[in-house]
């Protein structure tokens, strides 16, 4: 005695390898079976075009995709602690802020000792607060490090492969992360 694939009833097979019990089932079987092959190459298809799309994405795509990401780690790394430069907890939002703008050091953009979590109010209303923001700065990470981060630096000319590294990097980052908790 088999189960019919379908209907779930059991049936006495007249032929070797028949897994449906009648006609009736066994055209309800083959159209199943069709929408899945047809959904493992639609799977596929849809796939091969993300490839080819990201193929086409400029650098200032990926950059954007990649500083969301890393955003995105900052915020969960410094979730328990306060805005770097006001100090305060709050139930507001909260963005990741650099210290050094992108424009003024591009070199310092997907560097997490250049990046923590700061309010909104500090980090767009106040134009980044950046007086709290050094003191701030101080204490978490120190006097040297906030020099290296002042010093000069040279400019960096990110590439797609970069790019695509850094978002790749920190979704895992990201992820790990969030599955420890």
């Amino acid at each position: 005695m088999n189960t019919c694939k379908v209907c779930r009833i059991k049936f006495e097979p007249s032929r070797p390898m028949q897994v449906v019990c009648g006609p009736l089932c066994a055209n309800q079987y083959a159209w199943r079976e069709k929408s899945k092959a047809e959904m493992i190459a639609h799977r596929e298809d849809r796939k091969t075009i993300k490839l080819k799309l990201d193929k086409l994405k400029t650098l200032s795509q990926l950059l954007r995709e990649a500083q969301v990401v890393f955003n995105a780690w900052v915020r969960e790394r410094d979730k328990s602690l306060p805005c770097v430069s006001c100090g305060r907890f709050h139930s507001g939002a909260y963005d990741a802020g650099h210290y050094r703008s992108v424009g003024a050091a591009s070199g310092l953009r997907f560097d997490p000792m250049n990046v923590h979590r700061q309010c909104v109010p500090c980090n767009q209303h106040k134009s980044g607060n950046v007086l709290e923001y050094r003191l701030g700065l101080i204490q978490r990470i120190g006097l040297a490090e906030v020099e290296r981060i002042e010093g000069p630096l040279p400019e960096v000319k990110w590439t797609k492969e970069q790019a695509r590294e850094i978002k790749e990097t920190y979704k895992r980052k990201l992820k790990e992360m969030k599955n420890e908790l």
